[in-house]
């Protein structure tokens, strides 16, 4: 492990001039402003809701924006993890030395508030990059460069990211499982028992060919890095392209396609979304009419109906539950989404709620090429 990640700092997206994304992250999901720069044709600003942070670069410049890297990518994108680590100067040289490009070498910053170094990475997952930050020695509320916002404090319905997921090319994740074990320092989380690392857990369609493959990476113990999921297709035989690749063709490869965002109250902050205007997947209608789920939501003491109005998935046993719904995608390229994720001692995706989800976003696409 050459340069272990300690804690996800923020999560950039970078975006054309005028696009709404920040506005959206702040009337549909509750982010409030945390710091702004402006400054080389960029206008960066960070969005804050407990300890899940999002940097939107929005614009483009003759220089690269702080903590992070133009991608010049085509489509809007989340393209840029930024990753707190013990020395930015020593990780960068320990990972160029493994044989990654560091296409932005170490740079230090210093305001008013204090310093930070950093460096910029690339990865194998497509026009994803990865920046590698120190910033011990800084004590404002975001980082050097950045002008504080004052704000009034959200609706609190994310407390932090749970986890974040990556849409492979098929047979890609044992690859990328090794770069993110041997640079960043995670490794395999089985999401089922005696799951092998180089299979991840498979999940079928429900009908024909095809299906998902997951795999999970954790890093360090002692860290709080959230949970790398690697999502990839199982190869079938099927004239419509399923979630990931419409991803990976829509986005132009891999990438982040969606980061789950905990909350400790997935009916009330469900409910506040879709108040607000924010648009949620709908599961399947023969999802609540499973065998069981209903025995499974009442003791989870919730009621089916309700879970049914606002398209929450729950999956678990044994006391111990895992709730979950989807954002539809939040750029026209039909890219990019969110999840909100609430456990009750839960601590994998669950299988059935997997399925649920594949076939809800299948149907979603199916809606948007037939419009």
């Amino acid at each position: 492990m050459a340069a272990p990640a300690r804690r996800l700092c923020h999560i950039a997206f970078h975006v054309p001039a005028g696009l709404p994304l920040a506005r959206d992250l702040q009337r549909l999901f509750g982010f409030q402003p945390l710091a702004v720069r402006e400054a080389d044709g960029w206008r960066q600003l960070a969005l804050r809701s407990g300890d899940a942070v999002f940097l939107v670069n929005e614009g483009a410049g003759p220089a690269e924006p702080l903590y992070g890297l133009d991608p010049h990518h085509a489509v809007p994108s989340a393209t840029n993890l930024c990753f707190d680590v013990a020395d930015a100067d020593a990780a960068a040289r320990a990972l160029a030395a493994l044989g990654c490009s560091v296409p932005v070498p170490p740079v230090s910053m210093r305001d008013e508030q204090g310093a930070a170094t950093y460096a910029v990475i690339s990865s194998p997952a497509g026009n994803l990059s990865l920046t590698l930050l120190d910033r011990t020695g800084f004590c404002g509320p975001f980082l050097p460069g950045f002008r504080p916002v004052p704000s009034a404090p959200g609706p609190g319905w994310v407390s932090h990211v749970d986890h974040l997921t990556l849409a492979c090319t098929p047979s890609s994740s044992p690859k990328l499982m090794r770069w993110f074990h041997d640079c960043l320092g995670f490794h395999h989380l089985p999401l089922s028992p005696g799951e092998d690392p180089e299979l991840g857990l498979e999940v079928a369609a429900e009908s024909g060919p095809g299906g998902l493959r997951l795999t999970a990476l954790q890093a360090p113990t002692c860290s709080a890095v959230p949970t790398l999921v690697l999502a990839e297709s199982l190869l079938g035989v099927t004239s419509r392209q399923d979630q990931v690749e419409q991803f990976l063709a829509r986005n132009g490869g891999p990438g982040l396609q969606h980061v789950g965002l905990y909350t400790p109250n997935i009916m009330e902050a469900t409910e506040g979304v879709v108040r607000a205007g924010g648009q949620l997947l709908t599961p399947p209608e023969a999802y609540y009419q499973q065998p069981g789920k209903e025995k499974q939501i009442l003791d989870a003491g919730l009621e089916p109906s309700l879970l049914a109005r606002q398209g929450v998935l729950l999956d678990g046993d044994r006391g111990k539950f895992l709730l979950q719904v989807f954002t539809k995608s939040l750029f026209a390229e039909d890219t990019f989404f969110l999840e909100l994720i609430q456990r009750q001692g839960a601590t994998g995706f669950g299988q059935g709620n997997i399925r649920a989800l594949w076939q809800s976003v299948q149907e979603q696409a199916a809606r948007v090429q037939e419009a």
